[in-house]
């Protein structure tokens, strides 16, 4: 008969060993504005541009008529089961539970971010759990090419600099990286790399701006772990993308964090403990024309 388990989820900790392969695979959990959500469903004030007037001595003040409005935050669940025979558990000579945790952490920084950032169909908080920035995002505010030149990220980073809610200490780049190679070998008229791969500890850059690279930064029709395609067109799934813009405008909203239960007797019947992860997230962008994106496209 079925066996009712009530231990209890257990949390990971900021410094695990998780979360930190989380923060170094997934750009949106190490970039974007987090929000605590209190509930399945949270409004987010958002403001439009603001306005200043000068006035004369004694002059009345002129009223500014900013958008004030709310994102919404939707949060779904991110969740892995693994059923391990006790067998395999005593006669394994590595930690089977830790390592596979580690790799759940890393199977969720990708699909978080392909969900945020590249899924091209309107969410359904299922296959397509968020509104992503590729959505979001106007054809203004995208530039599609088969190659990443010197001009085309230029004028990618120009369609954020441009705009309203440019912040020069705010603006991050998020790639995918099949770029990595066509960085490095592009320099300015000087001579001078534009892409400097971080060290010891310091972010990478691109022109200056923070860059992180992700394999969720890339077009696709649903999210997933392993998000594919053989790329083409604009749009049609697996063609990589270069994404920068204000982080502010990434909204991350955390119901609740990480956390596993292992269930050591799932079955009366068998000996298979049974490892659940779970994870509730909610995403929104904050202003689309807070961003710019370069598309490698086949055609």
């Amino acid at each position: 008969m079925a066996r009712v388990n009530a231990d209890a989820w257990v949390p990971e900790e900021y410094g695990s060993e998780v979360l930190n392969r989380v923060l170094q695979s997934s750009a949106i959990e190490a970039v974007a504005r987090h929000y605590a959500m209190g509930s399945n469903i949270t409004e987010v004030p958002r403001a439009g541009a603001a306005a200043t007037t000068v006035v004369a001595k004694g002059g009345a003040y002129v009223d500014d008529n900013p958008t004030l409005d709310n994102v919404e935050l939707k949060a779904v669940k991110f969740t892995n089961a693994l059923v391990v025979a006790e067998e395999d558990l005593e006669d394994a000579n590595v930690d089977i539970i830790a390592s596979h945790q580690l790799e759940v952490a890393t199977a969720y920084a990708t699909h978080l971010d392909v969900a945020c950032l590249g899924t091209t169909a309107t969410a359904n908080l299922g296959t397509v759990p968020f509104t992503s920035v590729y959505k979001a995002t106007g054809s203004g505010q995208k530039i599609g090419v088969t190659a990443a030149t010197y001009t085309a990220l230029s004028d990618t980073l120009a369609l954020v600099e441009g705009g309203a809610f440019w912040n020069d200490a705010d603006t991050v780049v998020i790639a995918h990286p099949k770029f990595k190679s066509v960085l490095r070998g592009i320099v300015d008229s000087n001579g001078r790399p534009i892409f400097v791969e971080g060290l010891a500890g310091t972010p990478s850059t691109l022109f200056g701006y923070q860059v992180n690279f992700s394999f969720g930064a890339i077009t696709s029709a649903t999210a997933s772990s392993a998000p594919g395609g053989a790329g083409g067109a604009a749009g049609v799934a697996g063609n990589p993308l270069l994404v920068a813009g204000n982080r502010q405008h990434l909204i991350l909203g955390d119901r609740t964090p990480m956390e596993y239960r292992l269930v050591e007797e799932a079955g009366a019947r068998t000996d298979e403990p049974l490892l659940k992860m779970r994870t509730r997230k909610a995403f929104a962008v904050g202003q689309p024309s807070a961003f710019g994106i370069l598309e490698l496209t086949k055609s």
